[in-house]
């Protein structure tokens, strides 16, 4: 028999480990940060208005019937359940660890709990992450050839090889694209149309519109959960489908 529990164990201490990584790494920025509001006070002041502005003036007009901020009518579904009464939203970023750490997990609940959970992945790049944008874009390219799925998993299965890196991955996703044996020259197109951009920034705007800040962000029905292991996910799923 599969031993449940010590994969339930490893994949826990594994996020543990990530979430650890990711606090750590806010609390510098949020250091940073300190420091320049002192050298520069009002110009932090003015940048800061501006992103309320930028959030709360981007909110979309063309909400259509059966869409909201979480799931769009484009939105990416990993599994679709029949009766719709529970959906898993996550707002991810390819080049975040947390986001790779999440991902095993995320896969085996896909498993377990097939044909009653909906699962939804939305694009969320960070800023600090120099190439997140490109792989969101080269698995949005990858999507309009019905290829969404499996270069989600690419780019998961090899961040290793080009997460947290200084220099562009163009090359390294190009050769994704060829190995799922993608036609090359519209994959081409789209990975550099700012149609593409403007897909995966539509995601972003609807996740900053929810209040997501950081990656991975899940909500389940609408409400944001934050989950610490396998067992917090399981509980939290089985509630909603109790519910």
């Amino acid at each position: 028999m599969p031993d449940t529990q010590g994969r339930g164990q490893t994949a826990k201490a594994k996020i543990s480990k990530m979430r650890e990584q990711e606090q750590r790494a806010r609390r510098r920025r949020k250091n940073l940060a300190v420091s320049l509001s002192v050298i520069g006070v009002f110009a932090v002041v003015l940048a800061a208005v501006f992103v309320v502005n930028r959030v709360s003036g981007s909110q979309p007009a063309d909400i259509a019937a059966g869409e909201s901020r979480y799931v769009r009518a484009d939105s990416h579904k990993l599994s679709v359940a029949a009766d719709g009464k529970v959906t898993l939203v996550e707002f991810l970023d390819f080049e975040c660890e947390a986001c790779r750490a999440y991902f095993p997990v995320v896969e085996d609940l896909r498993k377990e709990y097939a044909g009653k959970v909906t699962f939804v992945a939305r694009y969320f790049p960070l800023p600090g992450h120099f190439n997140g944008e490109r792989a969101a874009r080269a698995v949005e390219a990858a999507a309009g050839q019905g290829k969404f799925e499996a270069m989600y998993q690419r780019m998961y299965e090899t961040q290793d090889q080009w997460g947290e890196k200084q220099v562009p991955a163009d090359e390294v996703f190009r050769g994704f694209a060829q190995a799922l044996a993608l036609d090359m020259t519209a994959w081409e197109k789209a990975y550099n149309a700012p149609a593409t951009l403007e897909r995966i920034n539509k995601d972003v705007e609807d996740g900053k519109a929810v209040g997501v800040a950081g990656t991975p962000t899940f909500f389940l029905n609408g409400e944001k959960i934050e989950p610490q292991s396998v067992d917090d996910f399981k509980a939290a799923i089985d509630a909603a489908l109790a519910g």
